[in-house]
């Protein structure tokens, strides 16, 4: 089984979208627009969309930086 880097020894591998716009800062509709654009990868169990950590993290590394403007 894959070990999995997580902050915390007991959280969860997998977030729901409201738990991983509000993990990553967004809102739930941007997780959305991500997924179905197919930035960032989902998964569905049942009815339920769910979003790995390593997966939302990823997401998060591949943004582009903001660049600095020049005053």
């Amino acid at each position: 089984m894959p070990q999995h880097n997580t902050s915390e020894p007991d959280a969860p591998l997998a977030l729901g979208v409201i738990e991983a716009a509000r993990a990553a800062g967004i809102g739930r509709s941007t997780v959305f627009e991500e997924i179905n654009a197919g930035r960032l990868k989902a998964r569905k169990a049942g009815r339920r969309t769910l979003i790995l950590r390593d997966d939302l993290a990823a997401w998060l590394a591949a943004l582009p930086q903001r660049q600095k403007v020049a005053a």
